[in-house]
């Protein structure tokens, strides 16, 4: 009985799926170019090791956005280009950092710089001092000790040790629930979205810990301290995470050197200070802000459509180019945006005339609250930041995008949208050997579609494999071209490129909620 139901309920979904064309000729050539031709490898190359860290407005985000106009113009893309988007604010890069425990003895300390903070100007040897932060009266002692000084605040992180692989690929329980799931529920997410940018954002000027760091560190500027050390529980085993170190805005003063360390050094520093040994350094840490142009870029290239009809309706694609600075972002997000770049590449290298113009957006600040992507919403569809929908919005058919890392596609959020389940489970049906079965109506965030969708415009994230993207890449100085899996970028490419060319191809637009 159980066994005819799941039979059955197979059998109405294979049907279900195949109301809507698949061209499996043209899924046969994506295949065979993306699989056996790929350039995916070559692409993230160029964007991580030859661009190094893409903080927005950097020197290596213009290196790479510089190096995506001129790859999809050579590949024959139309109108590629750095379009602005809006005021962003400064850039910063890091030019130097060197760090070492000189007495009792030496010992190098691996530190990375939060971003847009100042440097030493120099090399400087300095006393660590260690300052009690239990609470706001108690930093009332501190006061008048702390120029020429190198703060860590009494904070020690305890070491958790963990039995659990680094690295995971969802389990077919996992996928089932998710393709089971009701209603608009919210699943696993990336660990930084924009939401949690805000809230930590209002904690850091709000309550707690937080705000006694925050006094903590005006007041070692103010006396002229030389930096801060601090750390966190997701610190150890040689990754660390580094991100903000404050604001960005042109107007906005340098913010105070605080620099993320591993909690093995950190606590070892705290011990050995607070044991009454001194503690001495030697530190040069060197930065560089960019204030000539204050303007946010993203990467804008298409290819236009044939239809005499439907050649000014949009199918999109895109990834976020920016990254922070601690690695060279190759997973968050070096990894969508080759993917991205490749499918385009594949599309052209086939020579596939498309009824509808297909464009490809490689936004800028996503890590700051998708800001390149909203800047681009509003100013092409409207209805976003007070402005009115525009004839484009009207026109556009849907915006696909990649930001979880390296892993392979396994489905694609519905983002709510029902009515889109039967036509992408058809285009999902070709890459069922490849792993990639699953669509799940819930909505996941943090992440570029946002933009789309919050302005009613059919924008979807693709479900991956979270490998290692939680646990030791995202964010941290592990975010490297050696955590690439290339079979898993070429699978992601090939699907895009066949999800995007039936997107262009089909009778009507995707439909909305």
């Amino acid at each position: 009985m159980a066994l005819f139901a799941v039979s059955n309920l197979l059998l109405a979904g294979f049907l279900h799926a195949q109301t809507e064309k698949v061209d499996e000729t043209m899924v046969a050539r994506i295949r065979e170019e993306g699989m056996a031709r790929s350039q995916v490898m070559d692409i993230a190359f160029h964007l991580t090791d030859l661009s190094g860290p893409r903080l927005a407005n950097s020197p290596g985000y213009g290196r790479a956005a510089a190096y995506a106009v001129s790859a999809l113009s050579g590949w024959g893309l139309s109108a590629a280009r750095q379009e602005p988007w809006g005021e962003f604010g400064k850039g910063w890069e890091l030019e130097r950092m060197y760090l070492a425990m000189t007495t009792p003895y030496y010992k190098p300390i691996m530190a990375y710089p939060k971003t847009w903070t100042s440097g030493t100007r120099r090399q400087r040897s300095a006393e660590l001092i260690v300052v009690d932060i239990k609470d706001s009266v108690s930093l009332q002692a501190y006061r008048g000790r702390l120029k020429g000084r190198i703060v860590i605040p009494d904070m020690p992180v305890k070491y958790e040790h963990s039995f659990r692989p680094d690295a995971e690929r969802y389990t077919g329980e996992q996928l089932e629930r998710m393709a089971q799931a009701r209603g608009g529920a919210q699943q696993r997410q990336p660990r930084d979205t924009a939401q949690m940018r805000r809230m930590r954002e209002q904690m850091m000027r709000g309550v707690g810990p937080q705000r006694v760091l925050n006094i903590l560190k005006e007041m070692a500027r103010a006396e002229g301290a030389l930096g801060m050390l601090t750390s966190s529980v997701r610190n150890h085993d040689g990754t660390v995470f580094a991100q903000g170190g404050g604001s960005y805005k042109g107007t906005d003063p340098e913010n105070f050197l605080d620099m993320a360390v591993g909690l093995e050094d950190y606590n070892s520093l705290l011990r050995i200070a607070k044991s009454g040994a001194p503690v001495k350094m030697d530190i040069d840490v060197r930065t560089r802000f960019q204030t000539s142009d204050l303007q946010g870029y993203n990467v804008i290239a298409e290819i236009p459509g044939t239809d005499p009809v439907l050649k000014d309706e949009v199918v999109m694609v895109g990834a976020h180019l920016d990254s922070w600075q601690a690695g060279t972002g190759a997973t968050d997000n070096a990894a969508g945006s080759a993917v991205m770049m490749e499918a385009m590449r594949i599309l052209k290298a086939l020579g596939v005339s498309t009824r509808r113009t297909i464009r490809i957006g490689l936004w800028s600040a996503e890590e700051q609250g998708l800001l390149g992507s909203r800047g681009y919403v509003a100013n092409t569809f409207g209805g976003a930041s007070g402005k009115p929908r525009t004839a484009a919005h009207d026109k556009f058919s849907g915006y696909f995008n990649i930001d979880n890392g390296t892993g392979r596609i396994r489905g694609i959020y519905l983002q709510g949208n029902e009515a889109c389940r039967s036509i992408f489970s058809a285009w999902l049906e070709p890459f069922r050997d490849l792993g990639a079965t699953t669509v799940t109506i819930s909505n996941t965030g943090g992440t570029d579609h946002q933009s789309f969708d919050a302005v009613g415009l059919p924008g979807f994230q693709f479900i991956q494999d979270p490998v290692e993207y939680d646990t030791r890449t995202h964010h941290s100085n592990m975010d490297l071209y050696d955590h690439l899996i290339e079979a898993d970028l070429k699978q992601i490419a090939t699907i895009v490129a066949s999800f995007v060319y039936h997107a262009a191809q089909r009778d009507e637009k995707l439909p909305r909620k």
